[in-house]
């Protein structure tokens, strides 16, 4: 038991610490990409690389931690992370548009890690509670993620005092946190392996410090299966096909909004501190309540707590297109419809992950989590490369329109899934049948 919440521990501190790191230079990103390029429709540029960098690195990632451990892929993730900050750093001295986008990409490894890391409590505990040992880890990014950005403008004041571009200083904040986040990552035990909870033994004291013996981990690995097969059995089946799009949506719909409000906010003549204060209430919209989510997860259903991201959703684009069609743009109303939106993302992906756990076969589940993460990233890296030639041609309410469609087809497809997934008062619920196992077993 001490091991495993040790392990949990650590999970936590380097999501913080990631959180930070990542937060600290969200921001800004837009504005760099915009004062390199010279041009607004080029500001997405920024989180699109990010998140771009995310998608491409998720999936691998999670092929390692099947084979390597979760210590192995998390560790190096993270240092991808690290190098991604550099890179970007010496990409904004040389004004060089192909590298800062290159820093851009590598530093969403830290973010692909940090999703990953969600995946990693899940495999300390009992499924029973896998809902809230996911959103401990998802809530442990607000701390970090809400500071984050209240260090915009003394990372900017720190790369000014060292002679650097003002817009780059939080980048150096972003490189201290996640090089402190791999150190952390790099001590957990290499016990942690995709697909159980016994993968910590209780009484392996031995393996925090490191100890990869197998002489006393009795839990046998599930045999993983490959990314077609698996594929193709979550497309032929309405809750986990469900699970997935819902993930994805969230971040496409919340990628959407949330990189150009700074930009939007800017155009308004927004100074930087108001900027950093709204995206900061809006990630502690993201990841504060994440517990609670998880908690409902595991009560009544992941269905139910992807029902309530659907109103919140509605209510934040709603508010944004109230705010958009102002003649004067409003803090609060930003700031409201931004907490809105986080909380939307939290809870879709709280509900998906939890949802695409249990409606899948073990040795499909690695596979397809980290397809997931790599599918979510690739469409929020669509959403933002589109965001800013959508924000010029039609201003912040085309962005909202945006995001608009995208729920709207998360809705269709919920239609098939809908009936068969778990609700208040019935005691379906939607994990993987027998048949279902040894279908996978005979296609991975």
């Amino acid at each position: 038991m001490k091991t495993r919440t040790r392990a949990q521990a650590k999970l936590i501190t380097a999501q913080l610490l990631s959180g930070a790191g990542i937060a600290s230079g969200y921001a800004v990103g837009g504005l760099l990409a915009e004062e390199i390029t010279g041009k607004t429709s080029m500001a997405g540029i920024a989180q699109m690389s990010v998140i771009l960098g995310a998608g491409f690195i998720a999936y691998p990632l999670a092929v390692l931690a099947g084979r390597a451990g979760r210590r192995t892929a998390l560790t190096l993730g993270f240092g991808i992370g690290t190098i991604g900050a550099t890179v970007v750093l010496l990409g904004v001295a040389l004004q060089f548009l192909p590298l800062f986008m290159l820093g851009m990409m590598l530093c969403g490894s830290a973010t692909a890690s940090g999703l990953q890391a969600r995946y990693a409590a899940v495999d300390l505990v009992d499924p029973a509670n896998a809902g809230r040992a996911m959103s401990l880890v998802v809530w442990a990014t607000t701390v970090g993620s809400v500071l984050g950005p209240s260090f915009t403008a003394p990372g900017a004041h720190l790369g000014a005092a060292l002679g650097m571009n003002e817009l780059a200083g939080p980048y150096l904040i972003s490189m201290t946190a996640f090089g402190l986040a791999t150190l952390v990552a790099s001590t957990l035990t290499k016990k942690i392996k995709p697909g159980a909870a016994e993968a910590v033994p209780e009484s392996a004291e031995t393996a925090e410090s490191g100890d990869s013996s197998d002489s006393s981990d009795s839990a046998v690995e599930p045999p993983t299966m490959k990314l077609g097969p698996a594929l193709r059995f979550a497309l032929a089946r309405p809750v986990p096909l469900f699970a997935m799009v819902t993930i994805i949506a969230g971040q496409m719909m919340m990628t959407n909004v949330m990189v150009m409000t700074p930009v939007h906010m800017d155009h308004q003549e927004f100074s930087l501190g108001a900027i950093g204060i709204v995206v900061s209430v809006h990630i502690a919209g993201m990841y504060a309540l994440s517990p609670v989510f998880g908690w409902m997860a595991d009560r009544w259903g992941p269905g139910t707590v992807i029902a309530g991201g659907v109103l919140v959703f509605a209510t934040a684009i709603i508010l944004g297109v109230i705010d958009a069609t102002a003649e004067v743009s409003s803090m609060v109303l930003l700031s409201i419809a931004l907490i809105f939106l986080g909380i939307g993302w939290s809870m879709f992906l709280i509900g998906g992950s939890a949802l695409l756990t249990a409606s899948v076969p073990q040795h499909a589940k690695v596979t397809l989590q980290g397809a997931s993460d790599a599918a979510m990233n690739l469409g929020g890296a669509l959403m933002a490369a589109m965001a800013g030639t959508v924000l010029q041609a039609g201003g912040f309410l085309w962005i909202n329109l945006m995001a608009t469609v995208v729920l709207l087809i998360t809705l269709a497809f919920s239609i098939r899934a809908v009936p068969l997934m778990h609700w208040p008062g019935r005691h379906h619920t939607p994990t993987a049948t027998k048949d279902d196992a040894a279908e996978t077993s005979q296609v991975r």
